[in-house]
């Protein structure tokens, strides 16, 4: 089962030749959700196969405009190619004034509906859950109310062991129970503890996505062992007070961030216009936490499955 996260945009605010504002796409269990829609989103699913009817719900971080711009030109291509199910966008207020006036003024007779649910950027909270995933709120430090988000998979089904299941001719019913989680009597009268019969197919997965923000040691405990992290790097170690004046993190912050979340991975991202290489930033963080890596417009970084 799939959890993956493609990248469509690695720039800040100043617009490059060869870079394009926030985007992401997180697939879980083929459930594609957009994570902020910098401008020209649209054109970057498309150019990385990615149909945009394929989008489950969208998470705006904030609501600077490198981070929602995208957005709504893509609502309206969405009435173009017809979807009907409504879209529920996750965003900080006052994202429905914005999405009202776009409605009243462009797209008032939208073929499906956008239902906005405000994100309280000081909560760290549950916002969406389905049978399969979470998606959590993190509070960060930007100079406008500014979250993270956490897509924790849940638990999958517990297995039984088909061996076991031979070895003590199992009925269906006691698979189903064991399935469940419950001990077993078997029909000799032994009770067999769950632990012996089944086991968990792999270990929950899960992202943090950390947007525009200082560094945050709060923020970085609230992915705890996350295996992937995304944490913004605007900035050069050097650039430090720029980072810290301007709401935003050096490649030593994001760094400090994964060691603190003791992340598996991380991935760096919204470059400076001033950046035309990259590896320097990535050699930096490298010499804190050796697990990171720069982000580049169109890679997907896979989360595989483990025991």
């Amino acid at each position: 089962m799939s959890f993956a996260v493609t990248i469509l945009g690695t720039a800040s605010a100043k617009p490059t030749v060869n870079r394009h504002p926030s985007g992401q796409v997180v697939n879980i269990h083929e459930q594609h959700y957009l994570v902020d829609a910098g401008e020209g989103v649209q054109q970057q699913l498309i150019r990385y196969g990615i149909n945009p009817l394929k989008i489950r719900e969208v998470f705006i971080s904030h609501l600077h405009g490198d981070h929602v711009f995208g957005l709504f030109p893509l609502l309206s291509t969405l009435g173009l190619y017809g979807r009907r199910t409504p879209l529920r966008v996750h965003a900080p207020a006052p994202f429905g004034e914005m999405l009202e006036a776009h409605l009243k003024y462009f797209d008032s007779a939208l073929p499906y509906e956008v239902e906005w649910c405000e994100v309280d950027t000081t909560k760290h909270r549950l916002l969406m859950e389905n049978r399969t995933i979470e998606v959590w709120s993190i509070p960060l430090r930007h100079r406008v109310p500014c979250a993270g988000f956490l897509f924790r998979e849940k638990e999958p089904p517990l297995n039984v062991d088909k061996f076991k299941i031979v070895k003590h001719g199992l009925s269906i019913a006691q698979i189903t129970a064991a399935k469940r989680g419950e001990d077993v009597l078997l029909d000799s009268g032994e009770l067999l503890a769950n632990a012996e019969l089944t086991y968990r197919p792999y270990a929950p997965r899960s992202y943090a996505y950390l947007s525009d923000t200082n560094f945050s040691a709060k923020a970085a405990t609230l992915c705890q062992g996350v295996d992937l992290l995304y944490h913004e790097a605007t900035y050069a170690a050097a650039e430090q007070r720029s980072a810290k004046d301007r709401g935003h993190s050096t490649t030593v912050d994001a760094a400090k961030a994964a060691l603190k979340a003791e992340a598996r991975r991380l991935i760096l991202g919204h470059y400076s216009s001033r950046y035309k290489t990259l590896e320097p930033l990535q050699e930096e963080a490298r010499a804190l936490f050796a697990e990171s890596y720069v982000a580049r417009e169109g890679e997907t970084y896979t989360i595989e499955k483990e025991r």
